[in-house]
Order: C-alpha cells, then sequence, then structure tokens
C-alpha cells in the first residue's frame, strides 16, 4: 500500500511537471525545447519538486524529451514567407516551366524565394506541370485563372496572393535574364523602391529582336514616356522587381489593361521614388509561340488612354464608342449599296444595314473591347441576341430623346442627334457589360 501512495505520488509530480513544461513550451518563441534545455529545465524542477526519486527525475527528463518531440510535430513554428516572390504569368507555356524553375533557383541561389505561376486557363497543360513541379519543391505555386485575361491583372493577382517584401516579375519564355535576378535583388536592399532591367541603356540590348520589333518597341517607349511623363529608358520592359509596399500603395490606381504592367505601375507611382536600371541583353524565346498580336497594340492604347483620360472618361466605354463609329460607316455602307446598287426598297436596305450593323459593333467589341472576358464557341449566340435586343432598345432611346429635345424643347437638330446617340451609346455600354459580357463591368 505504501509503495502504491509513493508511486501514486510521483505520477502526480510527474504530471506537474509535464504541466510546468507544457506550459512553458507553449509560451516559447520558438514553439519546442533543444536536449540542452530540457534537461537544465529538469534539474530546475528537481529543486523545485524535492520529493522526486533519483529515477522520477530520470523519468521526468524522459517525459520532457517526448514532450519535446511532439511539440516539433505538433507545434513546430510556421515557415518564415520567403525574401522575394517571383510572378511568372503563363498562357501555354508548359515547355518552358521547368526551365523557369531551373533558371531561377540557379540565379538566386543563398536568397530565400519562391515562383507563382498565375496561369490564364492554359490549353496546353501549363497548370498540370506546374503542379507536379510544386510536389516536389515548395517554393512553386500556381494561382489557375478561369474566366479573366491579361498579362497585368495576373500580376495584380499575383502581387495580392504574396507576403514576401519584394516581389518581382518576369515573362514565362526566358526572354528576360534570369541572371539580373541577383542585381535587381541587390538595388532594392541598397534602397531601390524599384529595380527595372532594361535593353536601352550601355550593356543592355535588344539581342535578336528583330529590327521591325525594335523600331515599335522604341516607338512606344518614346510615346509612353512623352504622354505619362515617365523617367525610364526602357518603359515597355516586362522585367523589373519592387517592393510590395510600393505595389500595395498604387495598386487600386491600376488599370489592369493589357501587358505593360510595369508602364501602369510606373504611371501610378508617386514622385520621388527611387528607380535603379539594370541594363540586360533581351533573349530568344526558349520554346512555345509568342503572344504578340494586334490586341496587344490596342491593349497598349487603351492604356495609355486610360493613363491619361481615363479618370474623366472609362477607357472602355471610349474603345466601345469608336466601336459604334465605325459601324456609323458601315451601317451608311450597307445602305447604300442595298439601296442605291441593288435598288431594294429603303425599308429593307436600312433593317438589313442596321442588322448587320449590329453584329458588326458585337463581334468588334468582343475582339477588342472586352478582350479580357471574351465570348466563345456557344456564348457567342447568346452574346449576339442579347446585344441586338440591348441595342434594339438603345436605337428607340435614341430616336425618342432626340425628337422630344427637338420637336418638344425647340433644341438644335445637331444638338438633338448628339444628345440622342450619347443616351443610346451610354445605354448600350452598361447594358451590353452587365448582360452580354458579365464580367467586365466597367
Amino acid at each position: 500500500m505504501a509503495m502504491f501512495a509513493k508511486n501514486a505520488l510521483i505520477m502526480l509530480y510527474l504530471v506537474t511537471c509535464c504541466e510546468t513544461v507544457y506550459a512553458y513550451v507553449l509560451r516559447s518563441r520558438h514553439g519546442f525545447f533543444n536536449c540542452g534545455t530540457a534537461n537544465a529545465f529538469a534539474k530546475e524542477l528537481a529543486k523545485q519538486f524535492p520529493l522526486l526519486s533519483r529515477s522520477g527525475r530520470a523519468q521526468s527528463i524522459e517525459v520532457m524529451r517526448l514532450l519535446k518531440t511532439t511539440e516539433r510535430i505538433m507545434q513546430a513554428p510556421a515557415l518564415k514567407s520567403p525574401e522575394l516572390s517571383v510572378l511568372v504569368p503563363t498562357l501555354c507555356e508548359r515547355d518552358n516551366v521547368e526551365a523557369v524553375i531551373r533558371e531561377i533557383s540557379e540565379a538566386l541561389e543563398g536568397v530565400s524565394w519562391e515562383v507563382v505561376f498565375v496561369d490564364d486557363d492554359s490549353t496546353d497543360g501549363t497548370v498540370d506541370e506546374i503542379r507536379c513541379l510544386a510536389q516536389q519543391r515548395h517554393n512553386v505555386r500556381c494561382i489557375h485563372r478561369i474566366g479573366r485575361r491579361g498579362l497585368s491583372s495576373a500580376c495584380i493577382e499575383g502581387i495580392l496572393s504574396v507576403s514576401s517584401p519584394v516581389v518581382a516579375v518576369m515573362d514565362a519564355d526566358l526572354q528576360h535574364d534570369t541572371r539580373k535576378l541577383g542585381d535587381m535583388l541587390a538595388a532594392i536592399r541598397a534602397g531601390a523602391d524599384m529595380a527595372v532591367g532594361t535593353r536601352a541603356v550601355e550593356g543592355g540590348s535588344f539581342g535578336k529582336m528583330s529590327s521591325i520589333r525594335q523600331r515599335i518597341s522604341s516607338s512606344s517607349s518614346q510615346l509612353a514616356k512623352t504622354l505619362l511623363r515617365i523617367d525610364l529608358s526602357d518603359p515597355m520592359s516586362g522585367f523589373f522587381m519592387l517592393r510590395r509596399a510600393l505595389a500595395m500603395e498604387v495598386i487600386r490606381d491600376l488599370s489592369g489593361l493589357g501587358f505593360k504592367i510595369l508602364l501602369d505601375i510606373s504611371a501610378s507611382a508617386p514622385d520621388g521614388i527611387k528607380i535603379v536600371e539594370v541594363p540586360y541583353t533581351f533573349r530568344a524565346r526558349h520554346a512555345g509561340e509568342s503572344k504578340l498580336d494586334l490586341n496587344v497594340a490596342v491593349e497598349f492604347f487603351m492604356l495609355l488612354a486610360d493613363k491619361t483620360i481615363g479618370k474623366y472618361i472609362p477607357v472602355r466605354f471610349l474603345a466601345f464608342s469608336i466601336v459604334g463609329g465605325l459601324g456609323v460607316f458601315v451601317h451608311f455602307f450597307i445602305l447604300t449599296a442595298l439601296f442605291k446598287v441593288l435598288n431594294l426598297s429603303f425599308t429593307a436596305s436600312q433593317t438589313i444595314a442596321t442588322i448587320a450593323t449590329m453584329a458588326f459593333n458585337f463581334f468588334l467589341n468582343n475582339l477588342f473591347t472586352f478582350r479580357d472576358c471574351r465570348l466563345k464557341r456557344w456564348q457567342l449566340l447568346w452574346g449576339l441576341t442579347s446585344f441586338m435586343a440591348i441595342s434594339s432598345i438603345g436605337a428607340i432611346g435614341n430616336v425618342g430623346i432626340a425628337s422630344v429635345l427637338f420637336a418638344g424643347y425647340h433644341v438644335a437638330w445637331t444638338a438633338s442627334a448628339f444628345a440622342g446617340i450619347l443616351a443610346g451609346a451610354v445605354w448600350n455600354y452598361a447594358t451590353s457589360s452587365a448582360f452580354t459580357w458579365r464580367a467586365a463591368s466597367a
């Protein structure tokens, strides 16, 4: 009986010891002990609990070691966020993903980094490739976007997804020299707010880029610097690094249009930020096909418009109105051909011209104005039907407002017509944005 009582007392003390250790562990900054700390703490407990036998002390040490191991498993400290997040927008770049990760790893040896691929629902298995590699590396992540398009908006989503203090942006085709990432990070560490890879200063080069593309890039850069007053030698560069704090400061002012996210950020950034330019040589595409097309040029001009007059007129509405203006010429061309050349009745000619113009406006808006949420396949039928219905109501409103102003208020016919056109355009734009292209509310 006495032995039972003694053992019970020892167990009570051991439980008390373990609870004390556990409480200490929970208060510990690191969440667990090392062996030296556990032994030292055991000796301290032995002083505080002198009734423990020698064997009890040994048992307490074993308990504490077990507790230490358990704490490491259950309450190990969370991994710290990396110093640098490299954002890589992708669209059908499966064959480049592994090479991008390899080159970044080589360029940032000794740096805590992660790479975040932001994919616009590629059809070639890019996302599957990224996820496969992410299972092998903890610092590889993927953001899979469905129903959204555009390099700039992809970069914005990527920035919002990271917690690292520094963010870099580069293309997935490896035309940007990843070896310069170290130089960019060194510039940021030295106090720069942004480090920009540039091809247009001494030490930089456009490489084997065709002379036509070089002239287009140079002309675009000059136009952007003139209109937006940007002090960068290569504002068309898509290779740069910046402090995340700066990105978050301007992110609500970004347009998210097109491919030139650096241009967007630079035009929105406050005066006085420190920018360091890092020269690099533009390389040939590693694999896959270029995404450059007419849409890139259209979105570049839309970005310039947004940064200059966007605060007064929504740039998408401006594009919508330009398409409508082109539609006027299409309407009169068809009307003239049918009425004057083919001798159809005016009513029939006007009806056909109106329907054809609506279709023209719809497809052109779908191709350019609402490119980021472009309707495809069977969606085109719904889109065309809804757009025509909306435009028909807009036409009725156009005629009605113009007639009331002219006949009822004796407003000049030109002003009345303009007011009707404006009212119809606003109705068509607002309603088609909300219903025809639901994801593209202005």
